[in-house]
């Protein structure tokens, strides 16, 4: 199964384009979303989730027209959702907390829906805290329980949007290693603007900017983006954060002096010496790059 998006708009009251013409096609298996916060990217969750609806444009998942009512319904039913904000229920324990979603998600077959929760609890490793209340839960174990509810119907497609925002490193460890392995034989769409994230989980990705997918590729296609155009910039005193001709990716302070690495052209009066271009570049040189043009339009 793969999904097309072909000229996608999303106009809010006030001619307010969440959505600009998005063109996108993702195939099976992992796939990463990177771009900074208001690029767009909770939009077309929404959108692709059937909770919001398209202005405009084409939208399939698989044989599924997700600009119609009825095909709306269709991908519900192949899909899984842990959205950025999961409103769980704090009175319950989880596994309470998942038998009641599995009963919401139509697995009306007792025993089968009991082991269907107890298989999940294993997978996101929260068997041995399974009948705590979910309000005792840390941000970590709430995003785990999350997408446990999320595969309860062992969807074909899974959107897993923003999922490490706000957890400590340990956890956004272990949540970046569940993800990993729930790829197989279905699309995962992970949503997120933690460049690392995406290094960890996904090999195709696609960045947003201005609700446009402005590149679409491999992690090796982002990085070479920036060949030849990475430096490391030593000056006497501060660079200017907003000059036109590169983006400063990190300061260093050496007492004497600062040190820079920046992408793009460094200023012809400064020492700059060359440097093997990272994932962390190329976002940030695509993020900036004034003349960057959206994706073409894809074809069915």
């Amino acid at each position: 199964m793969d999904i097309r998006i072909n000229n996608l708009e999303k106009i809010y009251r006030g001619n307010v384009h969440a959505l600009n013409g998005l063109n996108l096609e993702i195939p099976n298996g992992m796939f990463g979303l990177l771009g900074p916060n208001g690029a767009g990217k909770t939009t077309l969750m929404r959108i692709l989730a059937g909770i919001l609806h398209g202005t405009s444009g084409e939208l399939y998942v698989g044989e599924h027209n997700g600009m119609t009512a009825a095909g709306r319904t269709e991908i519900k039913r192949i899909l899984g959702y842990l959205p950025q904000d999961l409103g769980v229920y704090p009175d319950l324990s989880a596994r309470e907390f998942l038998d009641y979603i599995g009963i919401l998600k139509g697995l009306n077959d007792k025993k089968a829906r009991h082991k269907r929760v107890e298989e999940l609890l294993e997978l996101v490793a929260l068997t041995h805290v399974a009948n705590r209340k979910l309000k005792t839960y840390s941000g970590g174990m709430k995003r785990r329980a999350g997408i446990a509810q999320a595969l309860l119907n062992d969807p074909k497609f899974l959107i897993v949007d923003e999922p490490t925002a706000g957890l400590d490193p340990e956890e956004r460890i272990r949540f970046r290693n569940l993800l990993s392995s729930l790829g197989g034989n279905r699309v995962v769409l992970l949503s997120t603007h933690i460049v690392e994230d995406i290094a960890q989980t996904s090999q195709n990705i696609a960045m947003m900017r201005n609700g446009q997918v402005i590149f679409k590729g491999t992690l090796t296609d982002l990085i070479n983006e920036t060949q030849n155009k990475v430096w490391n910039v030593t000056s006497a005193g501060p660079l200017p954060q907003d000059n036109p001709n590169f983006v400063i990716v990190s300061t260093m302070n050496m007492g004497a002096s600062m040190q820079y690495r920046i992408v793009g052209t460094p200023p012809a009066n400064l020492s700059a010496t060359p440097l093997a271009p990272n994932l962390e570049d190329g976002y940030v040189w695509l993020m900036h790059a004034p003349d960057r043009q959206p994706t073409s339009t894809l074809k069915r």
